[in-house]
């Protein structure tokens, strides 16, 4: 009898382990990304991380409802490096295994991205840029947009506003490989590649549907204006 209430206990208590491993699991696969991974690529002067919050999703993005796990991403901002003038703001969370059972090293973490932006000067306007990017992205994975895919790489996203919130001539911002940060990214929970934003004036929107994308790209970072993104730059296309 003592043996079989044993394996009973133990079968009750199956369910409660896994959790728990589960956990463990992800809370490792989030302190590596963020105290290892990030520092690593980034420098270590970072202002932590500024998480989103819910006026994001209920007002910005007009949404009923919100996943509350949601409020958990964030952006950090590191300061520039001797190696690098810019500052940088990234993205953590989109990386999230939260659906996987279990650990997939090889398999894509989450949305199997994190976002990167950079400016020449630290910047509120950046950082609330990328959060809304993030958000952008969380909601087209949930489904908030029929017909609408993840975001990816050379997709072109209209802000309807200048970048700055000021005076600036970008108006939309074009999703580009991460040259500087390239490759895929390890983490315990599976991997996952940066992707970064640029921003982009209407004419330069306009050129890159006629032209594509990478092209457009290809073009900017020969006129500096990639990828570091300053919002008082001149136009590369002129009428």
């Amino acid at each position: 009898m003592i043996v079989a209430d044993v394996l009973i206990a133990n079968h009750l208590l199956e369910p409660f382990m896994a959790s728990e491993k589960w956990q463990r699991q992800f809370e490792e696969a989030w302190e590596f990304r963020e105290e290892k991974l990030y520092p690593g690529h980034f420098g270590p002067k970072q202002q932590g991380i500024y998480v989103l919050d819910a006026d994001l999703f209920t007002n910005v993005f007009q949404q009923d409802s919100f996943d509350p796990r949601w409020l958990t991403h964030g952006v950090f901002e590191f300061e520039p490096t001797e190696k690098r003038p810019s500052w940088v703001y990234v993205s953590s969370g989109l990386s999230n295994a939260w659906e996987a059972d279990s650990p997939e090293p090889n398999a894509p973490s989450g949305l199997g991205c994190e976002f990167v932006f950079q400016s020449p000067t630290q910047s509120r306007w950046a950082l609330l840029l990328l959060q809304r990017m993030v958000a952008f992205q969380l909601l087209l994975a949930a489904g908030r947009f029929s017909g609408r895919g993840l975001l990816g790489i050379w997709d072109r996203i209209p802000l309807r506003s200048p970048i700055d919130g000021k005076d600036s001539q970008l108006t939309w911002v074009l999703l580009t490989p991460a040259s500087e940060f390239t490759g895929v990214q390890q983490l315990p929970s599976g991997q996952f590649q940066f992707a970064q934003f640029v921003g982009i004036t209407e004419k330069e929107a306009e050129y890159a549907r006629a032209a594509g994308s990478e092209k457009l790209f290809r073009l900017l970072v020969t006129h500096k204006a990639a990828p570091i993104t300053d919002p008082s730059r001149e136009a590369v296309l002129h009428e």
